[in-house]
């Protein structure tokens, strides 16, 4: 592995320096308690605080790049207001509850039962081994008698690579058999995260860590409070719930179990019955039995204009599609669907027996097409099946039905039969199928085509497909991008405008009439409710979810009232920091409903009142952040709770009432055993760091658990105790692409520390991005921060120890003046970059800037040296605004500097003023040299030059100033610069004059307003408030090092000789922009 890589053992050194400064700061503050911190005594002054909360991590594996960019972003922060004077408090605990650790402890499991069998196996495994070939070899000739994909054998084995996955980690193969046990995993990785975590230099308070589940005592009795907190708020109940399932676990699989699909939920759909009137002969073993085809619509009041029915013939590649013939829930009904939806209805009571499918056939999708079938509510029967190409076996049930009166899919499908003889020849489709079906009016929408004049009125019609087929030019079926903006406009339109025109519910709006019509399908059993992943979910456990119908306690979030108080909290009180973020939040909240916080088993705490369920991963995550202000009280040591802490608690003494007392300022609870001293202590602790002042996590977690989050504080904590802000950003990619341990593009935290040290790691993760978009962690650019932070370190060393001989007295020379101008300027920007949580700027500001100003000083002083004042405040001041980013580095310079105390004590530096009129000049001057350097490479193109010339205005010429005059009335009038104006320009009065110059003032004009746009009315300025001949006269040594010229002259304008006046009369000086002539 490349480590800090350029040649050689010297780029080595550099890392290994820094590693050595690390441990150096890190012993230091592991000696001060630096990161220990309590409330304040009673009666004795409360400082301002600084409370911030990250995600506590799960503990199925070690730290990685992921987890720390996003609490990089909680350190940096805890840096900088530690640094504005703030009590500062950054708890850290570990995440052990949810199916996560259980799955992988019970993937081993079937791995070493696996790995035995290999070994070991008999006569069993190979029968099975034979069964599972001959199976797969009949499969090929009759896919009717194809079980599975899976040997028994193999089933048995599992997913075969938990251990693997534990021998990347560095785990001893000795060790791995112990993690069968899901408890060892709670013992073995949280002190292995915190040791990273110390060695990466974070802000943390370890007394107060913990693990979560009822294997901690103390946490659990906790949760327990909280859930009978939510029970008595009637924020908690019992129910019929749709919720994605996990079969092989056979339980609820929330966002936290899943390998993949976290935030995926179920998607209700309704099932059409349509029966077959004529059993073909591909089923005539169902004789006898009602054969339905089951359609998934999400438009059950569309059925009343239903033409047809559509299934799958073939797959895109030419192979067959089965179908299934399934018992369901009604006896003697025989239901056909795709194998996928089969599974999705055997866990909501769709079949004879929950969370079982029982099929009597397979049958192929071309011997569906041309059914005679009976469906509900339209007045068409028969109807057929018809082929059609789109259908997704992933989607619904594979049977689709028809309407295409509203819907573009089915009436550019039916059309492309009607009108194509040769397409109903290929699929065997008779004229009287499609042919004698028209279309059947049943919604009016006031259609709105995308061309119409702004304000014209909108047509009404009820054929609202065939509309938006014609406006968007739909040629047919296989024009996916325009059915696509089609069905987007009919649908919503539809939905939002639209009213019934036929059936029982004629004249109602659509919204209205939509639940109406499935309540009254189900109630005639003409159509099942039926719900379905939105997309694939796949457990950790190895097996693909379903939707399933259980009996389970939810939380109610979405209740009206609940929500409101949440938006109003989000909408008044809540930093974002982002209109993004802000706006997820909104959306999350537009859509949450009911939560499933109840499992049948893996680990947590148990339900108080119904003790057979554990209380789900993201429920037992919402408030423990109040648990973090006293929990350094209840227990020492151990993350488990095993070992009191100072307060000497029993966790059994910690009862409803105490909790009460605690947290929601209760009545002083009777007959408790605890002294109320210590319940007064440990209140004292939580009121004065609550509420969370900072929460910071992925944005991914706005759907889930930080929505929780504001709704769980908002039911149980008055409203001074709510999150004040939560700050959100994107995944971090490694160089460029997404983090993969099966790519092998993955980095724990302990390989990037060891790789890059804690410092130029740091570095990198604050340039690698704030927003919620995706961030980049660079190789290249940590490697960089090596380089960047050794070299600046020899500055400093050698700058220290040569002060004594640098000039010192008052700051007078321009030079001076304006680096110590600089200064300030870029430390007050680096401050407010800090306040905004913008990392990556602030280091561009308080590091990068910052140095190159040095560097122009340093360069400007050339001879006469820099003085020792400035480079002292410069080495303090970048000391200090880099230590939230690079802490180690700044308390080993903190030191140089002869500071006692750790920089961890220091204070924001102060810094005067900024002068606008040195920044001006500055800017001047850069500008200026940028200018004439770009002329002088001009010039050197076309002969040698030796010698520049700058001719400076003190004045603009009469023509000029005019312009000026007109553009700075407009500004002072507060009237603005339209498309117009420059146009109409030489229309204004103090203009006429000038009629013969209109050719040159037009252009200057215009490059005045955009110098206006840039920087402000001093653009209309007719004289520049600084004396630019003594400005470059002072610098004419740094000006010919950087032009490389041996001479140069600064004089005014005009040129004395005519032919250097003709020859710039193009490019004359004016006030601030000088001439330059070459020689």
């Amino acid at each position: 592995r490349a480590m800090a890589t350029t040649e050689g053992a010297k780029s080595f050194a550099r890392r290994d320096k820094l590693i050595e400064i690390q441990k150096q700061a890190q012993k230091r503050w592991e000696e001060e308690k630096a990161f220990e911190m309590d409330a304040p005594a009673p009666e004795s002054a409360a400082p301002e605080k600084h409370f911030v909360t990250f995600p506590y991590p799960y503990m199925n594996g070690l730290l990685h790049l992921g987890h720390t960019f996003s609490l990089s972003k909680t350190e940096f922060s805890m840096g900088y207001e530690r640094l504005k004077g703030k009590k500062t408090l950054w708890p850290f605990g570990f995440h052990c509850t949810g199916m996560p650790i259980q799955a992988a402890a019970d993937n081993l499991r079937r791995d070493i039962i696996g790995m035995y069998q290999e070994i070991y196996g008999g006569e069993e495994e190979k029968e099975a081994d034979a069964e599972a070939s001959k199976e797969e070899e009949e499969a090929e000739t009759d896919p009717t008698k194809f079980k599975g994909k899976k040997s028994k054998a193999a089933a048995k084995k599992g997913k075969g690579n938990q251990w693997q996955v534990l021998e990347s980690m560095d785990i001893p193969r000795e060790m791995i058999p112990r993690f069968v046990d899901p408890v060892y995993w709670l013992q073995y990785f949280p002190p292995i995260a915190k040791q990273d975590l110390i060695e990466m230099g974070v802000k943390v308070d370890w007394r107060r860590s913990f693990i979560t589940t009822n294997v901690n005592p103390y946490y659990d009795s906790f949760i327990q409070w909280q859930f009978h907190k939510l029970r008595k708020l009637e924020k908690v109940s019992f129910g019929k719930r749709y919720s994605i399932f996990s079969p092989i676990d056979n339980q609820i699989c929330a966002d936290h179990d899943r390998a993949t699909g976290e935030g995926v939920g179920p998607q209700e759909y309704v099932l059409i019955k349509m029966e077959i009137l004529t059993l073909p002969p591909a089923l005539q073993q169902l004789e006898g039995k009602k054969v339905v085809l089951l359609a998934a619509t999400l438009r059950p009041e569309t059925m009343y204009g239903q033409t047809n029915c559509w299934v799958l013939p073939h797959e895109k590649d030419g192979s067959e599609v089965w179908y299934g013939c399934y018992e369901t829930k009604t006896p003697g009904e025989i239901a056909i669907v795709g194998e996928r939806a089969a599974r999705n209805m055997a866990f909501q009571g769709l079949t004879p027996e929950f969370g079982k499918v029982k099929e009597v056939l397979k049958v192929r999708g071309r011997d569906l097409v041309g059914l005679p079938l009976r469906a509900p509510l339209t007045k068409l029967c028969p109807i057929y099946t018809l082929p059609m190409l789109t259908i997704s076996m992933k989607k619904g049930t594979g049977v689709v039905t028809s309407v295409p009166s509203d819907a573009p899919d089915d009436y550019q499908a039916l059309m492309d039969l009607k009108n194509k003889p040769a397409l109903r020849e290929k699929y065997g489709v008779k004229d009287e199928w499609v042919l004698p079906f028209e279309i059947i009016p049943i919604i009016e929408i006031p259609y709105r085509r995308d061309d119409a004049p702004e304000g014209a009125e909108p047509e009404l019609t009820e054929v609202a497909a065939k509309v938006a087929c014609e406006e968007y030019k739909v040629a047919s079926q296989n024009d996916k991008e325009k059915l696509v903006l089609a069905k987007a406009k009919t649908y919503k339109l539809g939905f939002y405008e639209g009213k019934m025109v036929i059936g029982e519910f004629k004249g109602l709006a659509v919204q209205e009439a939509k639940n109406k019509v499935k309540a009254q399908m189900l109630e005639e059993n003409n159509a099942y409710a039926y719900a379905e992943p939105e997309k694939e979910v796949m457990s950790r456990s190895g097996n693909e979810c379903v939707v399933a119908l259980t009996d389970q306690w939810y939380i109610k979030y979405g209740e009206e009232e609940w929500r409101s108080q949440v938006q109003q909290h989000l909408q008044q009180d809540l930093n974002c920091y982002s209109e993004d973020t802000k706006s997820k939040f909104e959306a999350a909240l537009s859509w949450l409903g009911e939560w499933g916080c109840s499992r049948s088993f893996g680990l947590g705490t148990l339900l108080p009142w119904d003790r057979q369920f554990v209380i789900e991963s993201l429920s037992d995550s919402t408030i423990y952040m109040a648990y973090y202000t006293f929990c350094h009280l209840l227990h020492q040591g151990p993350f488990d709770g095993s070992v009191p802490g100072p307060a000497g608690i029993p966790a059994q003494e910690l009862t409803e009432e105490v909790w009460d007392y605690i947290l929601l300022d209760g009545p002083q609870p009777k007959d408790s055993k605890v002294p109320l001293e210590v319940l007064d202590r440990m209140k004292r602790e939580f009121n004065y760091w609550y509420p969370v002042d900072l929460r910071v996590s992925g944005k991914d977690l706005i759907q889930n658990h930080l929505t929780f989050f504001l709704y769980n504080h908002a039911a149980i904590f008055p409203k001074k105790h709510w999150p004040r802000s939560i700050r959100t950003n994107g995944h971090v990619l490694l160089n460029n692409e997404k983090m993969s341990k099966s790519t092998g593009n993955f980095k724990t935290l302990k390989q990037a520390i060891g790789e890059y040290s804690a410092d130029g790691m740091r570095f990198a993760l604050a340039l690698a991005g704030d927003g919620n978009e995706d961030a980049n962690f660079e190789h290249d650019v940590a490697n960089a921060a090596i380089l960047k932070l050794t070299n600046e370190l020899q500055f400093v060393e050698k700058s220290l120890t040569e002060l004594d001989k640098m000039r010192t007295g008052p700051l007078e020379l321009f030079i001076d003046r304006n680096f110590d101008n600089e200064i300030n300027r870029l430390v007050k920007s680096a401050d407010e970059c800090y306040r905004r949580m913008q990392f990556r700027e602030s280091v561009i500001e308080g590091w990068d800037k910052l140095q190159n100003s040095r560097d122009k000083y340093r360069a400007m002083a050339g001879p006469i040296g820099m003085h020792a004042d400035l480079i002292r405040k410069f080495i303090e001041c970048q000391t200090l605004v880099i230590s939230p980013i690079c802490p180690h580095y700044s308390e080993y310079v903190w030191g140089l500097l002869g500071h006692k105390q750790s920089v961890m004590d220091a204070r924001w530096p102060e810094v005067g003023e900024v002068e606008p009129l040195l920044v001006r000049m500055n800017s001047y001057f850069d500008k200026t040299l940028s200018d004439i350097r770009a002329k002088t490479d001009k010039a050197r193109a076309k002969k040698p030059v030796s010698k520049a010339t700058i001719y400076v205005a003190d004045e603009f010429l009469d023509w000029q100033q005019a312009a000026l005059n007109v553009l700075r009335s407009v500004v002072d009038k507060g009237e603005t610069f339209g498309k117009d104006f420059k146009k109409n320009m030489m229309s204004f009065p103090e203009l006429a004059p000038f009629k013969a110059q209109t050719k040159v003032l037009m252009p200057f004009a215009a490059f005045s307003i955009d110098e206006f746009e840039a920087r402000g009315p001093e653009a209309f300025e007719l004289k520049v408030p600084y004396d630019e001949v003594r400005l470059l006269t002072d610098s004419i040594e740094y000006l010919k090092g950087e032009l490389t010229v041996q001479e140069i002259e600064v004089t005014k304008w005009p040129p004395s000789d005519p032919a250097v006046l003709k020859n710039l009369s193009n490019n004359p000086a004016t006030p601030g922009k000088p001439a330059v002539s070459f020689s």
